[in-house]
């Protein structure tokens, strides 16, 4: 079967000697920030609150689980109270490998016999073989953006397909799949900012800022969702003007000339203009969406997912910290913590929906995917980014209720009895299985244990989406693991698995990743390239396409593609410590970002100051701006416990 040849081919890929040494002196220059979290290639199982989260025995076809589900032991609930005594401890794994009892089983899978996968991944992967690689991943991201400006802009998308641009449907306002994300604002031009520095191409980095600065403005009577704003837009310009304004100029001369700091203003300006969904709400937890122009509409949803309204605090702090003015933190800091405030006291999960009114949970599940994902990755980020212990105190509470109560199989990835791990929807309360499928966003998991040195678990779920790549080559964007087969059927060019690929192979440095993506690479090519771009899968089967190259697909799906086969990018040699956002933005981890100069003043937050006067939150309109490159601290503040 195919995944028993592939656990064969990971066996001959073992790190070893390589491996451990490269965990020893650490994940190399843009990982250096980790140091706070141990690497191992054993597990080191999380603790629960009450001791180890262990699967219980037992069957799976529990009375109240929805659908009744038979089958894997991993079905039934691992509360807290389960027993653990009568599982039987599993030995310290060997790294790298997926176990025994592997995903092809699971997923039923069909392939090849053990000899092609050992011919295939067992050497090394050749440096011209990797250049070709990096090669192609540039041409597609070249031959995406290309058509785009020749074809879209100043729209804000591409349609692949009829060569034509794509904006905001005024047509039809509940159109929320085009409208959330399209703001009349030149999208795709602003979010491939930074991956043309990445890819060292300085002349059209510099046309492209040029462009953006004389024909982009918010000033649109466009109503948005803050989320996708925040990340695609925001989190853009503040990753370009830290390249232009970078002293070390790492990626080559990305400096412009004349330079005024335009796009710190221009970031400033659309989160003034996202400002209004923070206010009138009772829990502080924003509005999903605002009319760039008037603010929150006047029939506008009171519901909005924990992701959307707690995954701003990246893009909002970086931007606080460079203009020195707290309100934009301060307020995607208070939607964090009133959405952690109502996570449940039995399993310290958290909902997918919410209600920002009463703070009432409309969507109880809780899972990996979609309407959770970012608020995970932004409580370790923020940290990493602002060294705000607070955050890292969420994350480490979150990791450990999610390992309690969605993780189920065995306790190791590649030992001991049970099926392998996986990670389910869970209902956030009792900690009981809603349904059988993952959707495409949960494939980003991997990257972010990465980064909080989970690294053998990561391997082993990496493994999990990887398999289903391999079998339809795409990651449907929902698939039932019970049925073995895709419940939603399209995969609009995300970057979830590339973006986890990519990590892996940082910490790992296993060339099996390389191999992983130039699959990955390859599949794209073939599927995908029409005649003016890359088109979204409309079904992963037949691989019929829809009309649309959505944003993301240049600024994370290309860019992850080059810098896994790009080993001399600067993001790895410079010296420079790098953080990507959720949009895949890089951004610098500098002295710089970790300064709040509004602490000093304002200590609580807008509560007390240190004469027991109250105080108040700076407002966001005449603030002066702090040169990024002027501000540098002497002496990194350490905040490893």
């Amino acid at each position: 079967m195919q995944w028993r040849a592939l656990v064969l081919g990971l066996l001959l890929l073992r790190l070893g000697l390589h491996g451990a040494l490269w965990l020893i002196f650490g994940l190399g220059p843009s990982m250096g920030f980790l140091q706070r979290f141990p690497l191992s290639f054993g597990f080191q199982r999380l603790m629960g609150p009450d001791g180890p989260a262990s699967p219980a025995p037992g069957p799976a076809d529990r009375p109240g689980t929805p659908g009744g589900p038979t089958g894997p032991s991993w079905l039934q609930s691992p509360g807290p109270g389960a027993p653990a005594g009568r599982q039987r401890a599993p030995r310290r794994p060997r790294p790298g490998v997926c176990g025994p009892a592997h995903w092809g089983d699971v997923l039923g899978g069909r392939g090849r016999g053990p000899d092609e996968y050992e011919r295939r991944y067992s050497g090394a992967f050749p440096p011209q073989l990797r250049a070709q690689m990096r090669d192609l991943a540039r041409g597609m991201f070249v031959f995406g953006y290309d058509n785009y400006m020749a074809h879209a802009f100043p729209q804000d998308e591409l349609n692949p397909i009829d060569c034509r641009g794509r904006g905001p449907d005024r047509g039809d306002p509940s159109n929320l799949n085009i409208n959330d994300v399209l703001g009349n604002y030149s999208l795709t031009l602003v979010d491939a900012l930074d991956t043309l520095a990445i890819m060292g191409n300085s002349s059209e980095f510099q046309k492209a800022v040029k462009l953006v600065i004389n024909t982009v403005s918010f000033d649109k009577d466009s109503t948005v969702q803050v989320f996708e704003a925040t990340i695609r837009v925001l989190g853009s310009l503040l990753s370009a003007h830290r390249i232009i304004t970078d002293s070390k100029q790492p990626f080559g001369d990305m400096t412009v000339e004349d330079y005024d700091d335009e796009l710190l203003h221009m970031a400033r300006d659309l989160a003034v203009r996202l400002l209004p969904a923070f206010e009138n709400t009772r829990t502080g937890i924003p509005y999903p969406r605002v009319n760039l122009q008037t603010g929150v509409p006047p029939d506008s949803n009171n519901e909005t997912c924990t992701a959307g309204a707690g995954s701003l605090l990246v893009e909002f702090g970086i931007l606080s910290r460079l203009l020195g003015d707290s309100t934009f933190e301060w307020v995607a800091r208070r939607a964090v913590k009133a959405l952690w405030s109502l996570r449940s006291n039995d399993t310290g999960l958290l909902g997918n929906v919410v209600n920002i009114q009463t703070g009432r949970w409309v969507g109880k599940q809780s899972g990996l995917g979609a309407g959770l994902d970012s608020f995970y990755e932004y409580l370790l980020k923020s940290y990493i980014l602002f060294g705000e212990k607070e955050d890292l105190d969420m994350f480490d509470a979150a990791y450990r209720s999610i390992r309690s109560y969605l993780r189920r199989g065995r306790e190791a990835c590649n030992e001991g009895e049970g099926d392998p791990p996986l990670y389910v929807n869970v209902n956030m309360f009792s900690g009981q299985l809603m349904n059988t499928w993952i959707d495409s966003l949960q494939a980003f998991f991997p990257g972010l244990q990465v980064l909080m040195g989970d690294v053998e678990d990561a391997i082993c779920l990496h493994a999990f989406y990887y398999a289903i790549w391999r079998r339809y080559g795409a990651l449907p964007e929902r698939y039932n693991w019970q049925l073995q087969a895709p419940e939603v059927l399209f995969y609009p060019l995300r970057p979830e698995l590339v973006e986890s690929t990519y990590l892996l192979y940082q910490a790992t440095k296993n060339p099996f990743y390389l191999h992983v993506g130039m699959d990955i690479l390859q599949s794209l090519e073939k599927h995908t390239k029409v005649k003016c771009g890359y088109a979204t899968l409309h079904h992963v089967i037949d691989k019929s396409k829809e009309d649309r190259m959505e944003s993301f697909f240049l600024s994370e799906t290309c860019k992850y593609l080059y810098l896994l086969f790009d080993e001399e990018n600067p993001v790895h040699k410079s010296g420079t410590r790098y953080m990507f956002t959720t949009e895949g933005h890089v951004i610098a981890v500098d002295r710089h970002l970790r300064e709040a100069p509004w602490k000093e003043l304002f200590p609580e937050e807008g509560g007390r100051g240190p004469a027991g006067k109250p105080t108040h939150r700076p407002k966001a309109h005449d603030v002066k701006v702090i040169n990024s490159s002027s501000n540098v601290v002497a002496q990194w503040k350490d905040h490893r416990p």
